[in-house]
């Protein structure tokens, strides 16, 4: 059951209602602020990830040469991409209704929201998790933060945020199915070190967030796909070799 898949999507339905009910009246400081904290906490549920990492050559190689795989792919590029092409229907349809505004600004604040709640290092890797052991508390951690981060963006940009959550159910849910095939193929080592390579994720998100080092976080995602069969392949075979 995608438990944690539907509480994601309905804070993000749930920010940006309050944050359009909100409109203009929080303060500019405090939406800084608040994204200082959201990056802090990114880099805690990150490195809570990262400690539990079993082999560590396999989910540092796995990290490099799959951050390699996507600058090379621009994967990062292919991604928002794919944002501006879902952004224009749903900016067309609240435009029609008078409840956005528009400009190229709203455009590419809209894009900007398709990425961080559709395509994040974050929610990729917390859905995976969800899918592979049923363990929802990387979705549940992330909607807390996607709940106010929705908020802070609906403020100016309206009730448009909240339509974010349909195209965020529907790659979640695939995701999380995938996920579901893929568990039966895998060890508690493996799972382990998938979770630790989805930590390092999280860090660099938290560094983006609170502004300190832009990572290149949407095209380091190949290393989740990765690191498991790395994981697999360090422990059968390098490891017997080098003990």
């Amino acid at each position: 059951m995608p438990i944690g898949v539907f509480v994601n999507v309905l804070s993000v339905a749930l920010g940006g209602l309050l944050g359009a009910l909100a409109g203009r009246k929080l303060p500019a400081a405090l939406k800084t602020e608040l994204n200082v904290v959201f990056g802090v906490c990114s880099m805690g549920i990150g490195i809570a990830s990262i400690v539990l990492m079993k082999n560590m050559p396999a989910v540092i190689f796995a990290v490099v040469a799959g951050t390699a795989l996507g600058l090379a792919c621009r994967l990062g590029v292919l991604i928002r991409c794919g944002a501006e092409w879902m952004q224009k229907p749903i900016a067309r349809l609240f435009r029609q209704t008078g409840g956005a505004p528009g400009g190229e600004e709203f455009s590419s604040s809209l894009v900007t929201l398709l990425v961080l709640f559709c395509a994040s290092g974050t929610g990729i890797y917390g859905t995976l998790t969800s899918g592979m052991t049923g363990d929802h508390t990387i979705l549940i951690a992330k909607s807390v933060l996607d709940l106010f981060t929705a908020m802070v963006f609906a403020c100016n940009l309206g009730a448009v945020v909240s339509a974010v959550a349909v195209p965020q159910l529907v790659v979640y849910l695939a995701i999380f199915f995938c996920a579901k095939l893929i568990f039966p193929l895998t060890t508690p080592d493996m799972v382990d070190d998938f979770k630790a390579c989805g930590g390092i994720l999280m860090l660099a998100t938290g560094f983006r967030m609170a502004k300190i080092k832009e990572f290149p976080v949407a095209d380091m995602i190949p290393a989740m796909v990765i690191v498991m069969p790395l994981s697999w392949a360090w422990s059968q075979w390098l490891l017997p070799l080098l003990s």
